[in-house]
């Protein structure tokens, strides 16, 4: 589960009224749910095109400077292994056995060759061998997944607690005890409308 030590990690998401909040799933393949999906999830469709793709790679939690190739197929292969994640994640959090197919997607793309770290011989700091492709990406991406769903992680694979949103994240945290997507968004709402609840005069 690859980080960056440059920023906090996660995702700049935004609110329906669109305010911005930073959503951090603990994992890399759970970062890629967020740009859409199948079924219920098409509204929030992001990667249309392969350069939608390319600023995902850069916005995600891999070390930045990356820029890859994407083609065309390379990003419906994306879409291919998004939907699998989104079945094996929901599958994860509400303890449903996993489904072949999609793990044969997830197979598939782990297969192929990953991005490829270097240290740069000039300054000797992090960077990505040059020729970086979508393939290499969504492989990096599977891999992320076999490790998270088959580790030391995978029965803390959960849902965010509100009925209002489905972004799943992995609780890394020691104790255990995550509950929301984001504090600042779904937590901070738990606790207005219990006090509200709490409050409230009866009729």
């Amino acid at each position: 589960m690859t980080e960056s030590a440059q920023e906090p990690p996660g995702l700049i998401l935004h609110t329906p009224e669109g305010r911005p909040y930073r959503f951090d799933p603990g994992a890399l393949c759970l970062e890629l749910l967020p740009t859409g999906g199948h079924a219920r999830y098409t509204a929030y469709e992001v990667l249309h095109t392969p350069a939608d793709l390319a600023r995902w790679a850069d916005a995600c939690r891999l070390p930045g400077g990356l820029s890859p190739e994407v083609s065309a197929g390379e990003l419906r292969r994306a879409h291919a292994l998004r939907a699998a994640l989104w079945e094996l994640a929901g599958a994860r959090a509400h303890g449903r056995p996993l489904d072949p197919g999609a793990l044969d997607t997830v197979n598939a793309a782990a297969a192929e060759p990953p991005l490829v770290p270097r240290a740069d011989t000039a300054s000797g700091a992090f960077a990505w061998a040059p020729g970086a492709t979508g393939t290499a990406l969504l492989s990096t991406v599977a891999r992320d997944a076999v490790e998270l769903f088959t580790g030391p992680y995978a029965d803390r694979v959960r849902e965010c607690g509100s009925d209002r949103c489905a972004l799943i994240f992995v609780d890394t945290s020691r104790p255990g005890r995550r509950r929301w997507c984001a504090m600042e968004r779904c937590g901070n709402l738990h606790k207005v409308r219990a006090h509200r609840a709490r409050h409230a005069t009866p009729g």
